[in-house]
């Protein structure tokens, strides 16, 4: 625990009242003495009745969402092709991959078929565990088969329960860290209060299943509860090496299964750097940390086949330079205020430096442009020039890579969750300058600083300190797209139960107040945390309740016409061409082979899907004919949400994006960039359905309905 405290003389050193475990029995020497019986038996009794409020809370979050899912699609009753319509967009491909292992004659086979897939992309075969996070599916599918559960439970069944399950192992994760950082166990029962009733914004599990965050954000939680645990001071030798066992398992798992996990760990790593500069944790566990993120992404990268995204993140870059520039810089932590702030700047343009010139290195040598996307995107994000690129531009244009919406912090604020992290993490930032400039100053003017701070004793223990600079840079990232906010949300719910329980936070407020005592600290702190408890229970019971009563049904179809007629109507063997969205329940629905799909993180696919999308933009019958053709294409389905969009403003519906990207003008009132000019053809999805005969010989109308208008291709000699 680093400390700025007033000189006592003749008088022990004051403990933190709820932490017993850390300080009260703690020699000079750093030997932990024993327990008295007393003590003992209540930390025992303590930690059972914890465990049990974990337990009870995770599961009954499980049965919740299930219970959501249920109510709102009437899932027990509707028919399987409804079922897997409802997995929407990426969730249908994932979900069909698990389908593929359970419906193959082997286990080998189904391997066989991943490996060497087909039908994912026409006149393609790709290694869908080398570019896809599919493991779970495919661990899920082996449990399946082998287990005697076949006759009592149906596939889906077993998938979307394990899914609902993970959210009982999330909720118990939050719950320790916040136990684990405040010392009392009520601090993990608000935490999991705050985390059901924001459900809205701290999961989607219940709509989007097969998603790979669902998947990973529990291993994450795991992991954040391990370095908590990790952090703490007088850990044995053998608490440590379990530990450190415990991140590396939650690591690797978080990252074999989300594409996204090198982003969220470079995160995680920057929070790290920070705190390792400011001497705020200890160095050897930072590193140890380190190592741990490059091992197992590594050996994820291994299983996924040497995956080159994987081997050219800016994680392993980075971890790399900032292990190579502390060997440069032995005397980092040594000198007077200036001297180490010099220093500092010094290693952190190092780190800098290195880091792009590594990732760069392996880039080139490799030769990868799989997440080249991502960083056009993020260029024209925060507006480093305007593209016309029309991958960066798909991105921008959606809602949820967009700015956090402002009625996010009006819900949060309704729980009272929003005014206590703002007010914990104001308490908590001042704590952390305070504590930072000590130790930047320590070797120079540490007694002087001292002399300041007479009368006040200011403690940021590492666990608290991780905790902070964790939730201010992820809620950076939320605030600033706003389909990360769920990594930030949750752990919102952790830092805010564990001020508002905290003895340290309501120490310095007492003392700052001139109010101090052990006995009204301790008072104040579990009086506010029980009113606030009782406040969301009695405030939100109602609504949950409410909530669980209403009942809906899966209705979609003209969703269910389209893929009944593909099953029936055209060979199995058939290619078919549309929306990314739309043929990955294509492909779980009815098998048949796709063009494209939502999977994006492929430099190929993305060039595929933007000339597939030309069936939306202002082009010859001819030139779709053959671009369609090109990738093999028999059937190609065209959607009257995506031909007459709406849902955007003019400039991000899909069609404005390709003229803009074809170098052509764009429809409907409004400014255009100069150099943009008319099309010489008009848009094809609106004039094929006139069928002129210059669209009639190479298109034929085969099906359609209020949605859908799917056309068979004429095979030319």
């Amino acid at each position: 625990m680093t400390t700025i405290r007033q000189r006592r003389v003749g008088k022990g050193t004051e403990a933190a009242e709820d932490q017993p475990s850390e300080e009260t029995n703690v020699k000079p020497d750093g030997k932990i003495l024993p327990d008295p019986p007393g003590g003992k038996l209540w930390s025992i009794l303590s930690v059972t009745v914890g465990g049990i409020g974990a337990i009870s809370l995770g599961l009954l979050t499980s049965v919740y969402v299930a219970t959501l899912h249920e109510n709102d699609l009437w899932f027990s009753n509707i028919k399987e092709v409804e079922r897997e319509i409802s997995f929407r967009t990426e969730c249908g491909l994932y979900y069909s991959y698990y389908k593929q292992m359970i419906q193959a004659a082997s286990i080998q086979q189904g391997l066989h078929g991943l490996v060497y897939d087909n039908k994912t992309e026409s006149v393609r075969t790709i290694n869908i565990l080398e570019r896809m996070n599919v493991y779970q599916e495919v661990f899920l599918s082996i449990l399946y088969r082998i287990l005697p559960i076949q006759q009592y439970l149906e596939p889906v069944y077993f998938y979307i329960y394990t899914l609902f399950g993970l959210q009982a192992v999330y909720v118990i994760a939050l719950y320790v860290t916040s136990w684990l950082l405040s010392g009392t166990w009520l601090s993990g029962l608000l935490a999991a209060c705050w985390y059901i009733t924001n459900r809205v914004d701290t999961t989607r599990v219940e709509f989007t299943i097969p998603l790979r965050e669902n998947w990973a954000l529990p291993f994450f939680a795991v992991q954040i509860a391990a370095i908590t645990y990790l952090l703490r001071t007088h850990l044995q030798p053998a608490q440590e090496r379990l530990t450190l066992m415990v991140v590396f398992i939650a690591t690797f798992l978080f990252s074999l299964t989300w594409q996204f996990n090198q982003f969220m760990m470079l995160i995680q790593a920057l929070a790290l750097f920070i705190l390792d500069c400011l001497d705020m944790l200890p160095t050897a566990k930072v590193t140890w940390l380190y190592i741990i993120q490059i091992s197992g992404l590594l050996l994820v990268c291994v299983l996924q086949f040497f995956n080159s995204m994987i081997l050219g993140s800016l994680l392993i870059s980075f971890n790399v330079s900032v292990l190579i520039a502390r060997t440069i810089q032995k005397n980092l932590k040594k000198g007077g205020l200036l001297n180490r702030l010099g220093k500092l700047i010094l290693h952190v343009l190092l780190v800098l430096c290195l880091t792009l010139l590594i990732n760069k290195f392996i880039k080139k040598i490799l030769n990868l442009e799989s997440d080249e996307h991502i960083f056009k995107f993020l260029k024209a994000k925060f507006g480093f020039g305007a593209t016309r690129d029309f991958d960066a531009n798909l991105y921008l244009c959606e809602e949820a890579f967009g700015l956090l919406p402002l009625n996010t912090f009006s819900r949060l604020s309704s729980t009272l969750l929003f005014y206590v992290y703002g007010f914990v993490l104001f308490l908590l930032t001042v704590a952390a300058v305070i504590v930072a400039f000590r130790n930047l100053s320590s070797g120079s003017n540490q007694v002087h600083l001292k002399d300041k701070m007479e009368e006040y004793t200011v403690t940021l223990k590492p666990e608290a300190a991780y905790s902070l600079v964790h939730t201010v840079l992820f809620g950076c990232l939320a605030l600033s797209t706003m389909r990360m906010k769920y990594l930030w949300t949750s752990h919102m719910c952790v830092f805010a139960s564990f001020g508002l329980c905290s003895t340290e936070v309501w120490k310095l407020i007492l003392k700052c107040l001139h109010l101090y005592t052990s006995q009204r600290t301790q008072v104040i702190k579990y009086s506010v945390s029980i009113i606030t408890l009782l406040y969301i229970s009695f405030k939100f019971w109602p609504g949950i309740m409410d909530e669980l009563s209403e009942l809906r049904e899966f209705y979609d179809p003209d969703t269910v016409e389209l893929m009944n007629w593909i099953k029936s109507s055209t060979p199995n063997t058939a290619v078919f061409a549309g929306s990314m969205q739309l043929l990955a329940g294509v492909k779980l629905c009815t098998g048949r082979t796709l063009t494209n799909h939502p999977h994006y993180e492929d430099k190929n696919l993305r060039e595929r899907t933007k000339q597939i999308y030309q069936i939306y933009a202002k082009r010859s019958p001819g030139d779709v004919h053959g671009i369609l053709r090109s990738f093999g294409t028999d059937y190609v389905i065209l959607e009257d949400s995506i031909c007459y969009e709406r849902r955007h403003s003019r400039g991000c519906r899909l069609r404005d994006l390709l003229d803009v990207a074809n170098g052509h003008i764009m429809d409907g009132l409004g400014e255009n960039e100069p150099d943009l000019k008319p099309s010489l053809y008009p848009r094809f999805c609106e004039e094929i359905k006139k069928n002129l005969p210059s669209y009639t010989m190479h298109f034929t109308r085969v099906f359609q309905n209020k949605t859908f208008h799917v056309y068979k291709l004429t095979k030319h000699k």
